[in-house]
């Protein structure tokens, strides 16, 4: 019962800030957002007893790209921030609501399909071997994260290269 309402606290948490975050207009309030969204990500994984992946979840994101995000903000002049007011038109909110129904109406039906509670109630006690997580993670095969992982470094990679290319745009001028 105390996990289902710790779960309950965090998914408001997570819900409300990821709301907060995509519509304020405020780019620094916004990144703050998304990094208690973050952290209550990480308190599901820890709520599920993945020490490991909410001690990632922590380090990696919340730790590493929120900091590299609002780095990249503080590059950003703010001269260049001031005058940036976006404005919207109606068929992009029609557009974005339909896209987001959607990708709704998809996660609805996944949960529907698979028997995700019957699952990860069988497998309670199990705990997975350090070697297991170690060989998932570096690995190439199926079910195997070593392809997302080159992802986010050529990601990281372009955000540094991105930074730096608006730092010396601004030292020219």
């Amino acid at each position: 019962m105390a996990n289902i309402i710790m779960f309950c606290i965090l998914a408001v948490i997570i819900i409300g800030s990821a709301i907060v975050c995509v519509f304020t207009k405020r780019i620094m309030r916004a990144a703050t957002f998304l990094l208690f969204v973050l952290f209550g990500v990480a308190g599901v994984y820890f709520l599920l007893d993945y020490t490991f992946l909410g001690t990632a979840q922590i380090a990696i994101y919340a730790g590493g790209l929120t900091m590299l995000y609002i780095f990249a903000i503080q590059l950003v002049s703010k001269r260049t921030l001031q005058g940036l007011q976006e404005r919207q038109r109606g068929k992009t909110v029609v557009a974005g609501a339909l896209v987001a129904l959607l990708g709704l109406l998809t996660v609805g039906l996944v949960l529907l399909k698979n028997e995700f509670i019957d699952m990860s109630a069988s497998m309670v006690d199990a705990e997975v071997p350090m070697s297991v997580i170690g060989e998932k993670l570096v690995g190439a095969g199926k079910y195997q994260y070593v392809l997302p992982f080159e992802f986010i470094s050529v990601f990281l990679l372009a955000c540094i290269i991105g930074g730096i290319m608006i730092a010396r745009k601004e030292d020219k001028k």
